[in-house]
């Protein structure tokens, strides 16, 4: 298991990245680390998930918490009782309202279609998937969001809740 945080702003751009192991208590299964490529060797001396609860929190409760797909980070802080993280921001929801006729809206394809990969320089070595790079790449797509349609100054609720109404009517046509 591995937990990737960064932080974006407009006057410092993408910063603060932190990425680490996590202690794992399950065998990791063999699509896991084809996926995700990580094995018992990464995980042997890594953290217990509590352990990097003053990381978590002091990360997370900066501001709204972005993810791309925000399912699967929801499950995993549930992990943290009593936590308040939020709002969140699914960029996998905005991408849809915004391009709803993109034939895919993995994060990945996305990145690529939109030419973004500055992200990657503060993630060296690492690769789609992996938790860092994911968590930057999902803030540069947030970025680029912003940018593209001028939110700089629209109220964060315009990012919490958008309309994919044309995204579904697209997918069902």
């Amino acid at each position: 298991m591995q937990i990737g945080l960064a932080s974006w702003s407009d006057s410092r751009g993408l910063h603060d990245p932190f990425v680490s192991f996590l202690q794992c208590q399950q065998e990791i299964t063999w699509s896991a680390r084809k996926v995700h490529g990580i094995g018992p060797d990464d995980l042997r001396d890594a953290p217990p998930l509590l352990s990097l609860w003053p990381v978590v929190k002091r990360a997370l409760s900066r501001g709204p918490v972005v993810a791309h797909g925000h399912g699967t980070e929801k499950r995993f802080l549930r992990a943290f009782p009593g936590h308040s993280f939020g709002p969140w921001i699914d960029t996998l929801q905005l991408a849809r309202a915004a391009w709803p006729t993109q034939p895919t809206h993995s994060l990945g394809d996305l990145c690529t279609a939109l030419g973004l990969d500055d992200f990657a320089i503060l993630a060296r070595d690492r690769g789609w998937h992996d938790a860092l790079y994911d968590a930057l790449a999902s803030l540069a797509l947030l970025k680029h969001l912003v940018t593209q349609f001028e939110l700089a100054d629209a109220p964060v609720e315009v990012l919490l809740r958008p309309d994919t109404r044309s995204w579904h009517r697209n997918r069902h046509s």
